[in-house]
């Protein structure tokens, strides 16, 4: 029986308007590291976000890691606000299955590679957040145990207090399948833009977990 269900957040629940990672990191993280007074390319960077490297990496060009990547989060936070005010940011329109997942007594989890404060920024945003019984940003202490790391998907689990059979992760990423995988749960792509290779179930909306859950999968 599925008695949760743990969503990632960005594309999967809300998604930007014009947004890639290679223009943030143009716009948003080449400024920010330019204040700490190191410039990392962008292929490492590109790998340390996607978890080809860890992100302990940046330690290789003499900084901490963890001030490096709080300096992001708080570049980070201000281009999701001005994102915000410019309306750019949208949430998705199946989104509102969320509400009648909750009615049914199913806890729900949020878990992004995004910051804490970031990820509850967009929730919030959207009237979200009060919806879930557990959301996680990546845990400063333990920087690399972002997405593909199940470090987040079995803290959540932890919190919820409910077994792998009965927990369900819900993504749109190959960092998302990888995750869910690793910590041995099954995971449902939705599919956004294009379909990864792993998942054990696929959707294109997110209304379709209602008949998921119904058939207990």
């Amino acid at each position: 029986m599925i008695k949760a269900i743990i969503f990632d957040v960005d594309e999967t629940l809300v998604y930007y308007e014009g947004y890639s990672l290679k223009e943030w990191y143009e716009k948003v993280a080449i400024p920010a590291m330019k204040e700490l007074g190191v410039v990392i390319n962008w292929e490492t960077f590109r790998k340390m976000a996607k978890g080809e490297l860890p992100r302990s990496y940046v330690e290789n060009f003499g900084i901490d890691h963890v001030m490096f990547w709080k300096a992001m989060d708080r570049a980070n936070r201000q281009y999701r606000e001005k994102l915000l005010r410019e309306g750019r940011i949208h949430v998705y329109p199946d989104v509102d299955v969320i509400k009648k997942l909750k009615a049914k007594g199913i806890k729900l989890a949020a878990v992004s590679n995004a910051s804490q404060d970031n990820t509850e920024l967009v929730l919030r945003a959207f009237g979200l957040l009060n919806y879930f019984d557990v959301v996680l940003g990546k845990d400063y202490s333990y920087l690399d145990g972002v997405k593909p790391n199940p470090y987040l998907i079995e803290k959540a689990m932890n919190i919820l207090r409910t077994k792998r059979e009965e927990t369900v992760l819900v993504g749109d990423s190959e960092l998302d399948v990888k995750a869910g995988k690793n910590a041995g749960i099954r995971v449902v792509q939705i599919v956004r833009e294009k379909r990864v290779e792993g998942a054990d179930y696929y959707i294109t909306s997110l209304n379709e977990l209602l008949d998921l859950i119904e058939r207990d999968f």
